[in-house]
């Protein structure tokens, strides 16, 4: 069958990291995949992952499936995180929240979903997004186009273009909207424009669909859900796909979820109904560890304050790789300003390197990014930045 087809192209982000693993230099540095790593270059299991993992281990009677829908504790713990304790949307039961394998199991389901009813809508990303968004509504059948964000001469967002895009966003329309710590630039709106984003929608009517996979890593949990909050009070449509693959480092059990938000609760009952359906034919039902370790933690005061803590660590460390890295360049006597990249916030930031930097240092120093410059900057320590700094300088003289 397959003799004659081309094998097709390896991930962007995913195939760099296998040509990182086959590198033998001792010195190779990956800022590429989206990975949180500690200052020793790991990703650890946070400890009070750990805790709640004993405790379900302790408690479990059965391995049975869980519900089509996912575990109920899970779907309420979600919705209190992304949407507040105090939230008119839960009360109302505006929202549905239902447990998906990570956020793009999340985001996969969320466009199957609206394909099945609204399969004339235009998907609109931003420029630049994730890459796999393309691919994820591009593969649900969705026609894709991008709005204006962010600007590479100020290495800031390109707030006024932004808005006139989503202006002239028809009705109906799909727009794909990074709460925070945009990936893959780090710019991200402040309050008062979130607002004005939030007016615009309402006005014209199309459909927000908010990839919130980073919440904790920009300002905080409460911080960064403005955005979330803002749309639900608007009383209208749009979904949330999130995960907690980062803020808890649940990378390999794929915990994530959709929640629909519907202008009232006989609606949410209706999306409800039909997001079971589509979930039915794909996966049918979850995985469960990782959904009821963090409901364990989401749901007990002490381990919740733990992972806050735990969380804000993991936050306060990517600060520090910014500054250190702003510092070791201009310290290496590069010329150009990056002060822009201590401005940005999460794991990624795009750094202004062109291509043949990006190469050089690939080539030469087993220094990886992808291209366009984008780094991961979790994949920063206290042991290689000194390294990174001087190779950057040095790409910049020699292929810059």
């Amino acid at each position: 069958m397959w003799k004659n087809i081309q094998p097709a192209p390896p991930d962007s982000i995913l195939g760099l990291t296998e040509q990182f693993k086959k590198d033998t230099n001792p010195a190779k540095v990956n800022l590429g995949v989206g990975v949180y790593k500690d200052n020793s270059g790991k990703t650890p299991i946070l400890g009070v992952v750990k805790k709640a993992e004993q405790r379900l281990l302790g408690e479990q009677t059965s391995k049975s499936y869980l519900p089509i829908s996912g575990d109920p504790a899970y779907g309420r713990a979600v919705q209190r995180l992304i949407l507040g304790d105090d939230s008119e949307t839960i009360q109302s039961a505006r929202a549905v929240t239902v447990q998906a394998p990570g956020g793009t199991g999340a985001l996969k389901v969320g466009a199957d979903l609206l394909k099945r009813f609204n399969p004339q809508a235009t998907v609109w990303v931003s420029s630049p997004t994730w890459a796999n968004h393309n691919g994820i509504f591009g593969d649900a059948g969705f026609a894709i186009s991008s709005y204006r964000y962010y600007n590479p001469e100020s290495k800031g967002l390109d707030f006024d273009l932004m808005c006139e895009d989503l202006a002239r966003i028809p009705a109906g329309d799909i727009v794909v909207l990074h709460t925070c710590c945009h990936n893959p630039s780090g710019v991200d709106p402040d309050q008062a424009q979130w607002d004005e984003v939030v007016r615009i929608a309402a006005d014209r009517g199309w459909m927000p669909f908010l990839d919130f996979a980073y919440q904790g890593f920009g300002d905080g949990v409460t911080e960064d859900r403005y955005a979330v909050e803002r749309f639900g009070a608007t009383g209208k449509d749009f979904l949330v796909a999130s995960s907690f693959s980062k803020n808890f480092g649940l990378y390999n059990e794929r915990t994530g979820a959709l929640t629909i938000v519907c202008p009232s609760a006989e609606e949410a009952g209706v999306a409800m109904s039909h997001v079971k359906t589509v979930i039915r034919t794909n996966y049918s039902n979850p995985p469960a560890h990782g959904g009821l370790t963090a409901a364990i933690i989401l749901g007990d005061e002490e381990l919740y304050q733990q992972w806050l803590l735990e969380l804000g660590a993991m936050r306060e460390r990517i600060r520090e790789m910014r500054r250190a890295l702003v510092k070791g360049l201009a310290d290496c006597g590069v010329d150009e300003d990056f002060s822009f990249i201590e401005r940005q916030r999460g794991m990624f930031s795009f750094s202004g390197l062109s291509d043949a930097v990006v190469e050089y240092l690939r080539k030469e120093k087993s220094i990886y990014m992808v291209g366009g410059g984008r780094i991961n900057l979790a994949g920063l320590t206290t042991e290689n930045i000194d390294y990174v700094c001087t190779s950057i300088a040095e790409a910049i003289q020699n292929a810059g």
